[in-house]
C-alpha cells in the first residue's frame, strides 16, 4: 500500500449525491471489486491499483458549520472514512469532533466496524443515520469482492447503533442478480433497521471486464443473465428483480429507499438523499 499525507484546502465540497461531501481520504484500501469511485484514479497521478494506494487528506481550515446547517452532508462519496488507515491517522474523528457542533444531517457510509470507535462522539449529533453496505450473506463471496468488515460485523455494527437509538440504513449495493439473496437480507436484519437501500451493480469502466470474468468462473449459470443485461443492453430480468424486490417490501412493510440505478441517484434532488424516498415506483 502506498500512503501520502497530502494537504487540501477545504474538505467539504458541493455533491450530486447529498448536497455536500467529506471524503477525509482519496483511494480505498477495502478495494472493492465493483466500486464506481475507482474512476477517481486517473485524477491522482497514482499509477498503482485502484486500493493498492491512499492518500491522506490534511486541511487546516475548520468545516463552515453555517453553511451546511440545515443541510444533507454524506461521509464518503468517493472512498470509505473508516478503512483500515483511519485507526492510524484519525482524520474523520477529527471531521466529527467539529461536526458535533452542528444541525447538518449527516449521513456516513461504511464497510468497517472501525466506525464503533467514534460512538461517543457520534451519539452527540442531531441528525444521524449510519448506512452499512451488505450484498451477501455469504462470507466467500464477499470476501472475494472486498476487503472491509466480515458480514456479521456489519450487521452487528448496525444493531448497536440501532441500540443507541441511532437511525440504521443497509445499503443493499451492490445486488448481483441470482447472487444477491435479498430475501435473506431484509429478513436476517430487519429488527434493527430503519431503512433500506437498494441499488444495482453498474458495470462500467475497467471493472466490467473482472466482474463478468468472475461471473463467468464462479456462477457459470448466470453469465448468460449477466452478458444480456450487461453486454447487450437488455435489462428485462434487472427490472424484474427490482420490481420483485419493491413488491416485497411493500407487502411486508419494509421502509426503503429504491435507489436501483446510478444515474437515478444523480437526478435525485440533491436535499432528498436523507430519508426515504423512492425514486423508482
Amino acid at each position: 500500500m502506498v500512503v501520502a499525507e497530502k494537504q487540501t484546502k477545504d474538505m467539504l465540497t458541493a455533491s450530486k449525491i447529498g448536497r455536500y461531501a467529506i471524503n477525509p481520504y482519496v483511494g480505498c484500501p477495502h478495494a472493492c471489486q465493483y466500486c464506481y469511485a475507482s474512476f477517481m484514479k486517473r485524477f491522482t497521478n497514482h499509477p498503482e491499483a485502484w486500493g493498492k494506494f491512499i492518500d491522506v487528506k490534511r486541511c487546516d481550515k475548520r468545516i463552515n458549520l453555517r453553511k451546511i446547517a440545515g443541510k444533507n452532508v454524506f461521509m464518503s462519496t468517493a472512498t470509505d472514512c473508516y478503512n483500515p488507515y483511519e485507526a492510524k491517522y484519525g482524520i474523520t474523528r477529527s471531521i466529527l469532533e467539529q461536526l458535533v457542533a452542528s444541525d447538518c444531517h449527516l449521513q456516513i457510509s461504511t464497510k468497517n466496524k472501525l466506525i464503533l470507535r467514534d460512538l461517543d462522539l457520534l451519539k452527540r449529533m442531531k441528525h444521524l443515520s449510519i448506512a452499512m453496505s451488505v450484498n451477501t450473506l455469504d462470507e466467500n463471496f464477499r470476501r472475494d469482492m472486498d476487503k472491509g468488515s466480515t458480514i456479521r460485523e456489519r450487521l452487528d455494527t448496525l444493531h448497536t447503533f440501532h441500540d443507541e437509538g441511532i437511525y440504521t440504513i443497509l445499503f443493499m449495493s451492490p445486488i448481483f442478480v441470482g447472487i444477491t439473496d435479498w430475501q435473506a437480507i431484509i429478513e436476517t436484519s430487519r429488527d434493527f433497521i430503519s431503512e433500506y437501500w437498494f441499488e444495482d451493480l453498474n458495470l462500467r469502466g475497467s471493472y466490467k471486464p473482472v466482474i463478468m470474468r468472475y461471473v463467468a468462473e464462479h456462477y457459470p449459470h448466470l453469465y448468460p443473465t449477466y452478458e444480456r443485461i450487461y453486454s447487450k443492453g437488455d435489462r428485462t430480468e434487472l427490472i424484474a428483480n427490482d420490481r420483485a424486490i419493491c413488491a416485497y417490501c411493500d407487502a411486508n412493510g419494509v421502509n426503503y429507499s429504491a435507489y436501483f440505478h446510478h444515474e437515478e441517484v444523480i437526478k435525485t434532488e440533491v436535499n432528498k438523499i436523507l430519508g426515504k424516498n423512492n425514486i423508482f415506483k
